[in-house]
């Protein structure tokens, strides 16, 4: 696990290094060293060899520059996680118009859900990294913003909204953080995580229904159902996601509909 630096974070040079501190893109000769090409090399690292391996020596090697050349830009490790985190999360998907009517807020939704759950699949390393603050990166606030654009437009009020948002984002990376645990725990002596079909296998053969009956029932019930098929809307969601985020969508639209009746007899 990464270690801080200091006991309180410095919001104003989180800003500055998030903010300010990256170069824009240019044409011509190989830019010089910048913020942006540190934290891109960080990412190499980590997802290559884990969150771990990574520090300012690993990174200044990588790049062929001395380790005080990367303090000189990133002044800390627990900065350089911050940045290398904002860049790592990309853009947010791009809605089309459809999508953003408030009949159709699910499948805005449920695209975010999956695209925020294929980056943390992409770079899991980004579960591990200690949140001292609220995110204030500019691509994480794009992921906040583009969330809270199919919510706004089913009805919630900017509060409730922004309540939803930040429920449905900690429900994601708590899943992911879960399933990458349950994962890590089942691997082949090389350190291949084995496939979903043999992990069922080993826990078939663990379950005894005798002392786990539910757990046995639910395991026989999720082996005899095969795999998922689509959603209407072309989108399959992990089980163990999908069915929590949807329930989830069903109690914003049925809570809409009360507080609308609510004020219309007032």
């Amino acid at each position: 696990m990464a270690t801080r630096d200091s006991k309180a974070p410095d919001l104003q040079r989180s800003l500055t290094l998030l903010w300010a501190g990256r170069s824009p893109g240019r044409r011509g000769p190989r830019p010089q060293l910048t913020v942006e090409r540190i934290a891109h090399a960080a990412i190499l690292i980590a997802d290559a060899d884990g969150l771990e391996a990574l520090s300012m020596q690993r990174i200044a090697t990588e790049l062929g520059y001395s380790t005080m050349s990367l303090y000189n830009h990133i002044p800390s490790k627990d900065l350089l996680l911050e940045v290398t985190a904002d860049i790592a999360a990309g853009k947010p998907p791009e809605f089309d118009g459809s999508e953003l009517e408030k009949a159709d807020f699910r499948h805005a939704v449920r695209h975010w859900v999956g695209a925020l759950w294929a980056g943390f699949r992409t770079h899991p390393w980004m579960l591990r990294l200690p949140l001292d603050h609220t995110p204030i990166g500019p691509n994480q606030l794009a992921w906040l913003d583009s969330l809270l654009q199919p919510l706004l437009k089913a009805g919630l009020p900017a509060v409730e909204a922004r309540a939803a948002a930040l429920h449905l984002t900690a429900v994601v990376r708590g899943t992911a953080q879960i399933s990458l645990d349950m994962t890590s725990a089942h691997k082949t002596d090389d350190g291949r995580p084995q496939n979903e079909t043999e992990l069922a296998q080993a826990l078939t053969e663990l379950i005894d229904p005798r002392e786990y009956p539910a757990l046995a029932a639910v395991q026989a019930a999720e082996s005899a159902a095969g795999p998922r098929k689509p959603e209407p809307d072309g989108q399959v969601l992990p089980a163990e996601l999908g069915f929590g985020v949807d329930r989830f969508l069903d109690g914003i639209t049925a809570w809409v509909a009360a507080e609308a009746h609510r004020a219309g007899d007032n």
